[in-house]
């Protein structure tokens, strides 16, 4: 079997239906903390929510971290590299914009994980909000101005 590029041995097998709920996960180019900048990182909520608003995926939960991001969504219809592909070109359009200059925002492919639906979600939506805190980037989780969660 050949020695593929991480980019596409992501995409081997990947298999994605609606109603089910992922974790994704995507990395900022070269992990620059891009997101350190608080505005720039809201580009990048504004497209879960323009995802929601379309009918592709009701978020859960979500973290945009400095140079990455998890997202928690219920796939409601498309792919998963649908999805994440529109998320990552629209939020690079928007940073883009905002910043005056061309920059290369996200890493290629992304990392994807499907959850049964008896496994606890409230407890995956807590470890991804938590996730500023183990990185020392806040005290307290109200602290950080970049996550968001149905059930929190």
């Amino acid at each position: 079997m050949p020695d593929l590029p991480a980019s596409h041995r992501l995409r081997r097998g990947r298999y994605a239906e609606s109603n089910r709920i992922y974790l994704l996960t995507t990395n900022t180019h070269g992990r620059q903390p891009v997101f350190q900048n608080f505005e720039l990182g809201r580009l990048v909520v504004n497209q879960f929510r323009h995802a929601q608003q379309q009918g592709v995926a009701n978020s859960l939960a979500w973290v945009v971290m400095p140079d990455h991001f998890h997202w928690l969504v219920e796939l409601q219809c498309g792919s998963l590299g649908d999805l994440m592909q529109k998320t990552k070109s629209l939020s690079a359009k928007a940073v883009n914009q905002s910043v005056g200059h061309k920059v290369s925002l996200w890493q290629k492919g992304f990392h994807d994980r499907a959850l049964r639906r008896e496994e606890d979600l409230i407890k995956m939506a807590r470890y991804i909000v938590a996730n500023p805190l183990r990185a020392g980037l806040v005290e307290k989780l109200g602290d950080y101005p970049l996550w968001d969660a149905i059930w929190v």
